[in-house]
């Protein structure tokens, strides 16, 4: 069996949930509801209350409209390939104003926990293995049916090529699962800035889009609460589905995997007033703005086969498109599956049903495999292959540059 290379594993389902990271999202299903969520449940303890869907990113929207507006884009992505670790100083020659905000960007919050990080990677290489499929299943096929995020994704640059713009936003879902993910070797910090900066590129230009504004509910894409809405989507999602399986988790590890997410956010430039303080807050806040969004669209509908057949060449055909399909709609539900024309397998639909939960109990020693009937134990390997592709997914060691960019156009093919 050929072992996949870095690139094609990145731009395959274990590490899906990191699209939205890259879009914007929410959907006209929550546009008229009232924003009730209190500041009072954030990081923050406190705040101004308000509306998230009217607030964006006003310093750095500010600052990359005006390097589009000078043309020196090109150069700056030119000069920011070069910047790949956290501690690593900026590059000589980026314009003062940039160089200024990122300075100020780059630097983690007075509430950091370095000994929660600490936790966060243990449990990232204890739980590697239902991350991935959780980061790809649960969240990376939701952000199908976040509507917005699907628009906003379809037809930004990035949607021109989904294998590129998946293996850039796979960054994301790799980078916070290292063991050195916020130090100054690794590289999470040095992702979320140039997200960052790839966001305002998005929200200038997206705007211009006829296409995009032809069936837009919004003037501007990526607003806080389209960040949150994909935010949840990631660890509020996938904590909930390792639940739903019966995972067992210490109370200090699930701590810790919500604070390495609550950083990303910061990092990301989601206000703190906007970011769960708990889970219990976490699913408070996601019960609001991300499950009465759900919705289908063409443009969702088209990227989710897109990406269950980018997902599905691993491995010599192991992880098969009807394979992946019914995870989806296991994970999911058969409601979303039906929304994203995803279509019933008998077979594996059935083994995912009956068999997925028992196998997680096998594998966590709650129940003996030797007492399962042989047909079982064939299907637990095969579950067990799926993890493991889904863990090499998230982290397999790179061997190839992804370089996350400021945008300069939209997608081409809807001038």
């Amino acid at each position: 069996m050929e072992k996949p290379s870095r690139r094609n594993v990145l731009v395959a389902g274990g590490t899906l949930g990191a699209v939205g990271a890259l879009g914007g999202v929410t959907s006209p299903a929550g546009a008229g509801m009232l924003w009730t969520w209190s500041p009072e449940g954030s990081v923050a303890g406190a705040g101004a209350g308000a509306d998230p869907r009217q607030v964006w990113d006003a310093e750095a929207d500010e600052l990359v409209g005006s390097l589009l507006d000078r043309g020196v884009v090109p150069q700056v992505n030119k000069l920011l390939r070069t910047w790949t670790k956290n501690g690593q100083p900026l590059p000589a020659g980026l314009p003062a104003d940039l160089r200024e905000f990122m300075e100020r960007a780059r630097q983690m919050p007075s509430w950091a926990d370095q000994s929660k990080l600490a936790t966060a990677v243990n449990f990232n290489e204890k739980r590697g293995l239902y991350l991935g499929v959780t980061y790809g299943f649960a969240s990376g096929m939701m952000s199908t049916v976040i509507p917005r995020e699907a628009r906003a994704v379809y037809y930004s640059k990035g949607g021109a090529d989904m294998k590129d713009r998946i293996t850039k936003t796979a960054k994301l879902g790799y980078d916070i699962g290292t063991d050195d993910a916020y130090k100054p070797d690794g590289s999470m910090i040095v992702t979320c800035v140039k997200t960052r900066l790839a966001h305002a590129g998005v929200r200038n230009l997206l705007p211009k889009s006829p296409a995009w504004s032809k069936v837009a509910d919004e003037e501007i894409p990526i607003s806080q609460a389209d960040m949150m809405v994909t935010w949840h989507s990631l660890p509020t999602t996938v904590m909930q589905n390792l639940i739903k399986w019966k995972i067992p988790i210490p109370a200090a590890e699930s701590e810790a995997f919500l604070h390495s997410w609550q950083l990303a956010a910061h990092m990301l430039g989601i206000k703190d007033e906007y970011i769960p303080k708990s889970w219990s807050e976490a699913n408070s806040q996601a019960a609001q703005v991300l499950t009465p969004i759900l919705a289908p669209t063409p443009e969702g509908i088209k990227l989710a086969d897109m990406l269950l057949n980018l997902g599905s060449f691993l491995d010599g055909g192991l992880l098969t498109k009807p394979i992946l399909g019914s995870l989806t709609r296991y994970v999911l539900g058969d409601e979303i599956a039906n929304w994203l024309k995803i279509r019933k397998d008998p077979f594996w639909d059935s083994v995912f049903e009956i068999a997925w939960e028992p196998f997680i109990a096998v594998r966590e020693g709650l129940l003996s495999l030797e007492r399962a009937p042989g047909i079982l134990q064939k299907v637990y390997w095969a579950f067990d292959e799926i993890l493991r592709l889904g863990a090499l997914l998230v982290l397999s060691e790179g061997d190839f540059p992804i370089s996350i960019e400021i945008p300069v156009a939209n997608n081409p093919n809807f001038p």
